[in-house]
């Protein structure tokens, strides 16, 4: 907490210039929310009640509740917000130039590293709050990690295959015959070079 929701001088000069504690606190509240967790909640008050109280006391607040006047006229979250944005240097996901520098990141990550989805979803989160560019909906950053995951892949087959066919022009046709199983028998020729050779013992 301490961390995330701490208010420097820079801080301070923001949020005095809202009227009324309720509106001061609110401010607040949002500027320390986007830093911890990389976007504006859609309900600026649905965080945990020892967080407002922490805020309060470092704003001189008394009454913490009167936080729950902050949200009547709807309009107040969303004008802090851009001014909170526009202060500390926040960026839209879909602005073209930061998501040209994230998609660059990401697929170099998806080639370099063999991250599953959840770990490189994690890396995408991690640098879009970074680099404070706001985080889309779970869905489209999802989304966008699957598509980036499945071009590496490719990307990987279509390199191996190459090395495969310049080692050996018969080797391609080889290593896909190991995917065949044979008449006869249960397993293809792959599987079975992929199981542990086993030893019969014989009874005493």
């Amino acid at each position: 907490m301490e961390r995330f929701f701490f208010l420097d001088d820079e801080d301070r000069n923001l949020i005095a210039k809202r009227r009324g504690d309720h509106n001061r606190l609110g401010c607040a509240l949002q500027m320390c929310t986007v830093r911890y967790i990389g976007l504006f909640l859609e309900d600026p008050l649905a965080v945990p009640w020892p967080v407002i109280e922490h805020l309060a006391e470092q704003l001189e607040i008394e009454d913490s509740s009167c936080l729950k006047e902050y949200t009547e006229r709807s309009k107040t979250a969303y004008e802090h917000a851009w001014e909170i944005g526009d202060a500390y240097g926040y960026h839209r996901y879909e602005d073209p130039a930061h998501g040209r520098v994230f998609r660059a990141f990401l697929h170099g990550r998806a080639w370099t590293h063999a991250d599953g989805p959840v770990e490189l979803f994690n890396h995408a989160a991690g640098w879009l709050r970074r680099h404070r560019v706001l985080l889309p909906g779970v869905n489209v950053l999802t989304r966008q990690v699957s598509e980036v995951r499945t071009i590496a892949e490719k990307r990987l087959h279509a390199a191996v295959a190459k090395a495969a066919l310049r080692a050996a022009p018969a080797l391609p046709g080889d290593l896909v015959a190991t995917l065949k199983t044979p008449e006869g028998t249960r397993y293809s020729e792959l599987e079975r070079m992929r199981r542990l050779p086993t030893r019969s013992t014989a009874p005493r």
